[in-house]
């Protein structure tokens, strides 16, 4: 190594150690990064306390057993200086005094077109063994808030190819809607046929906490292999930790907003809303967090806000995320507190009626009950009133239906019920659809048309002329 000096010139010989006192320099400024470990002093049901690692919230740790087999948690909450953490797999195995390991990382989304087609686990693993995802970028699980003033406004429709909805609570690109259900009404069905039929860009599909067995159906059957083409599907089921369900809505969000952001239309599908709270309520009691409402501790109703407004219309001359969220409704129960908590936060909702299901009538949706705040801003006046008309005769209908059916009408009592009975049977076809006929936009206004016709707002009479005033 002398020798090999020697030989050097002096003035390069300069430069050189120059250079690597720079570098040694450089390197004595860096902060050093020490790697403080913890134990696992405490388990219970779900919840892990460890001490002596400090780790901020949202952050990653690697608990390592005596055996040398890992398990990964995230740290959820703390309480002076013990952390609480919740795993995101399995827990078998863990043993008591285990290492607890910060590992830096932080929760995260791998995102690119190479996602479509392709079936995700909460984490962002492929679940349908097609190979390694093809990502071009990660961004946070989290996402990132838009200033309010600089959302565009909702002024074109979405076709879902749903006459119903089309024709009489139309939905526009960048609307968050709610679909309110019971167990068994028909929603996935429902789901399937706007997922297949709409004329959306691309389409992400959150199956959070349902049963595993629909992962299956709705993949194969609902989509199909042309719908895959343009679908990413994220797939937590109810097997799975609290914590997945929660980042596998926020997951299928992340993806969402970054083909928003390519200037994409995207449709957002969640089933359902109900499960992502429900897993929040698992996490935030586990830690001691005291329940509010029925059980609801108060986070879960800070946590829906801020996932649902991650969706909408991005910036100007960007994409937007129309979102169809599922709410279950417990019993049926319209006043279920998620339900009225999601009820306030959406754009509009699709109620789904037991009773319609059970009389045959599919998609069970009471027209009744649902509306879309965003319609007077994306339809004509000539459809507004046709909408308008057209639940006006269905609701008079309803309201003397069981004194028709028994008999008590007199026809001819009242004009506006002989209309609706004239108008009933065309009105009940109307409102019915097979899960295999799509009705684009464009038909369900002429049907519509066809039906009620577009009656025009009558303009104001103009005010009469005062009399002369007597001299």
């Amino acid at each position: 190594m002398v020798g090999t000096a020697q030989h050097i010139p002096e003035g390069k010989r300069a430069g050189l150690w120059h250079e690597r006192l720079a570098a040694y320099t450089r390197r004595a400024l860096q902060p050093v990064l020490l790697d403080v470990e913890g134990r696992l002093t405490r388990m219970v049901g779900l919840t892990l306390e460890a001490v002596g690692c400090p780790v901020a919230i949202g952050g990653r740790c690697m608990i390592v057993n005596p055996d040398h087999s890992r398990i990964e948690a995230e740290v959820v909450g703390f309480a002076g200086d013990k952390l609480y953490l919740m795993p995101i797999g399995d827990l078998h195995g863990l043993a008591p005094n285990a290492r607890v390991v910060p590992t830096r990382h932080v929760c995260e989304a791998a995102v690119g077109p190479g996602l479509l087609g392709r079936v995700l686990d909460g984490t962002g693993q492929p679940l349908d063994g097609k190979g390694p995802l093809n990502a071009v970028a990660r961004v946070p699980l989290t996402g990132h808030s838009i200033n309010p003033l600089t959302r565009r406004p909702i002024r074109e429709p979405l076709d879902v190819g749903v006459r119903a909805i089309n024709a009489l609570m139309s939905v526009g690109r960048g609307q968050r809607m709610g679909l309110f259900a019971g167990s068994g009404v028909g929603k996935s069905v429902l789901l399937g046929m706007m997922t297949r039929y709409t004329n959306a860009d691309v389409i992400v599909v959150g199956l959070i906490g349902e049963r595993g067995r629909e992962v299956v159906e709705f993949v194969q059957n609902i989509l199909g292999d042309e719908g895959m083409a343009r679908a990413v599907v994220v797939a937590t089921p109810a097997d799975t930790s609290p914590l997945m369900r929660m980042h596998g809505a926020m997951l299928a969000t992340s993806i969402a907003e970054y083909f928003r952001d390519q200037g994409l239309q995207v449709l957002l599908l969640m089933d359902s809303l109900t499960r992502f709270a429900q897993a929040q309520r698992e996490i935030a009691l586990a830690i001691g967090e005291p329940p509010a409402t029925k059980g609801y501790p108060p986070s879960v109703f800070a946590k829906l806000p801020q996932l649902v407004e991650r969706a909408g219309n991005g910036d100007v001359g960007g994409g937007s995320i129309t979102a169809f969220y599922t709410v279950l409704t417990e019993g049926d129960d319209q006043q279920d507190p998620i339900a009225d908590a999601a009820r306030a936060i959406l754009d509009g909702h699709i109620v789904l009626s037991r009773d319609l299901a059970e009389s045959g009538h599919y998609p069970a949706i009471d027209i009744e009950a649902s509306i879309s705040r965003a319609m007077t801003e994306i339809t004509d006046a000539g459809h507004l009133n046709a909408a308008r008309r057209f639940k006006q005769i269905y609701s008079t209908y309803r309201q003397h239906r069981d004194l028709i059916s028994v008999g008590a009408y007199q026809r001819g009592a009242d004009p506006r019920v002989d209309e609706a009975i004239a108008y009933q049977p065309r009105l009940m076809e109307f409102l019915q659809q097979g899960m295999h006929q799509p009705v684009p936009l464009v038909d369900s206004l002429d049907d519509l048309d066809k039906l009620i016709g577009r009656q025009l707002p009558m303009a104001p009479k103009p005010a009469a002329a005062a009399p002369p005033a007597r001299r």
